[in-house]
């Protein structure tokens, strides 16, 4: 009777999701500027309803009772994952759940408004108000359950994950990538010496590039009756498993910029899509934590869709869409030295294979010390500022556009999410190597535009798992090994040279 209980709430608790899904990426992509007040409060009304059936007294009972029967297997793993969520959960009043989510949708808004023109001196009022909110969560968790503040932030995205665990692995990659960089350029610069970089031969039609990203996601497996592609100021991938909603911006001068961001919300697409169906209402049938999530997104950007073999097959697949005078004069080579320029820049989501952990780290480090109150709003610009010049030689003393305004996360209120994206990107390495292990002629399949067998060993090593696992768990299953730096090193040293 208790399971019965939980499963039926477990079914409410999921369509709750699901509106609030679908509510947040519509807000995000075609909502009118007008709606935004409403639609803020809709979200944060329904978000503190769903926090409020979650967390009823009764549930702990209910856990109890249905952990005291007889269940199988599978259930038994749905109940002892939702007694983690429930726990995580109960700490946290409906109250508090509403106001942090109206502080967040508010500042997102004003974010948007405001990121084209850098206003900094009125957007850090809104982020402050954000900030004092994380640190009031990450207070209120760190009290229920013992983990230090920031650590407990983390626990929302990467169960498990500790600080104690990321800053090591941090630092070693830190410096190798600070010491690595210069020679990978300097590599590059011999190479487009002799052989210069070609100009792409654009503009490029939005409507072609759209068509082009939709061909692409088709044949990686993408599917269409459950999932659609839009555009959003920054690329996402949100919905639900059966409405799964990916975004990318587009550059009218540049269709790889757009075609990247595609291929790698494509794989974040696979993974929701490639979940269990069966009794997908319940949480152990969902993804495992956003460090996961991200090795299946860079796994189909960095790993497949920067490789030559992808390019044998892909290249024919752009002068269908955008027009066979798109590539006039080029070969493989000439767009593998676009996809793969290594070159420092001011923003994440554009950035190159070794660059962009840099960006993840200075992230990392800047929120970790927000939380803890080592620093405060008002540092933030000073601070990054500090840090792109260190790892990247780059100044944004006064460019907070393409500064701490660029990327969407903090006014989110996402404070633990950014480690994720490194994290993914070692996994992804892992995976690949423990993928070409099992299936030696995936590069000939990937060369002829055949990604199903390499679909069938994503799906049985990692997304028919959904949450059964924990993180590091999964790996040791899936790879032999838990979570290290050394495949993505010696990823990076093949492709870029040591």
């Amino acid at each position: 009777m208790s399971y019965k209980k939980l499963d039926k709430l477990n079914l409410t608790l999921d369509a709750y999701s699901h509106a609030l899904a679908i509510l947040g990426v519509d807000e995000a992509t075609i909502m009118p500027e007008g709606g935004g007040n409403a639609r803020s409060n809709a979200i944060s009304t329904l978000a503190a309803i769903s926090h409020e059936n979650a967390t009823s007294p009764e549930i702990s009972n209910w856990i109890k009772e249905a952990q005291d029967s007889s269940l199988s297997e599978d259930k038994a793993a749905g109940v002892n994952e939702f007694k983690r969520l429930y726990e995580q959960n109960i700490c946290l009043s409906a109250d508090f759940v509403g106001k942090k989510t109206q502080a967040a949708m508010n500042c997102e808004q004003l974010w948007r408004r405001l990121r084209p023109t850098g206003d900094w001196k009125a957007f850090a009022p809104a982020l402050k108000e954000v900030v004092d909110m994380a640190r009031q969560e990450a207070k209120i968790r760190s009290d229920a359950t013992g983990l230090l503040p920031y650590d407990a932030l983390i626990e929302q995205y990467d169960p498990g994950t500790r600080m104690a665990h990321i800053d090591p692995v941090f630092s070693t990659l830190k410096e190798f990538l600070k010491d690595f960089l210069p020679k990978a350029l300097q590599k590059q610069e011999i190479r487009h010496r002799k052989t210069p970089i070609k100009t792409l031969n654009g503009p490029f039609e939005i409507k072609h590039q759209r068509a082009l990203g939709m061909a692409a996601m088709k044949q990686l497996g993408f599917d269409f009756s459950h999932g659609r592609l839009d555009t959003s100021h920054h690329p996402f991938c949100g919905g639900v498993p059966s409405d799964v909603r990916i975004t990318t911006r587009y550059e009218k001068d540049n269709f790889l910029s757009a075609l990247m961001g595609i291929l790698h919300e494509t794989g974040h697409a696979q993974y929701e899509q490639g979940l269990s169906k069966k009794n997908s209402h319940w949480p152990h049938n969902k993804a495992r934590g956003m460090g996961l999530h991200e090795s299946q997104s860079l796994f189909v950007e960095m790993q497949i869709s920067r490789s030559p073999m992808f390019w044998d097959w892909a290249f024919a697949l752009v002068s269908e869409h955008l027009g066979k005078n798109v590539l006039e004069g080029f070969d493989v080579e000439d767009v593998l030295a676009h996809v793969n320029l290594v070159k420092p820049g001011f923003i994440r989501v554009d950035a190159d294979e070794i660059t962009y952990p840099l960006h993840v780290i200075l992230r990392y480090e800047l929120e970790r010390d927000l939380i803890s109150g080592q620093i405060e709003v008002e540092d933030i610009p000073t601070a990054w500022h500090e840090k792109m010049v260190e790892y990247l030689g780059l100044d944004t003393k006064d460019n907070m556009k393409d500064g701490p305004m660029q990327d969407v996360h903090w006014p989110a209120g996402l404070f633990g999410y950014f480690p994720s994206y490194t994290l993914g990107a070692l996994m992804a390495a892992q995976q690949w190597e423990a993928m070409i292990k099992a299936l030696p002629k995936a590069p000939e399949q990937i060369r002829s535009g055949n990604f199903s067998s390499i679909n069938e060993w994503r799906s049985k090593n990692i997304w028919q798992h959904g949450s059964r696992l924990s993180t590091p768990e999964l790996m040791k299953q899936a790879c032999g090994q838990e979570l290290n730096p050394d495949a993505f090193i010696r990823h990076l040293k093949t492709r870029y040279g040591s």
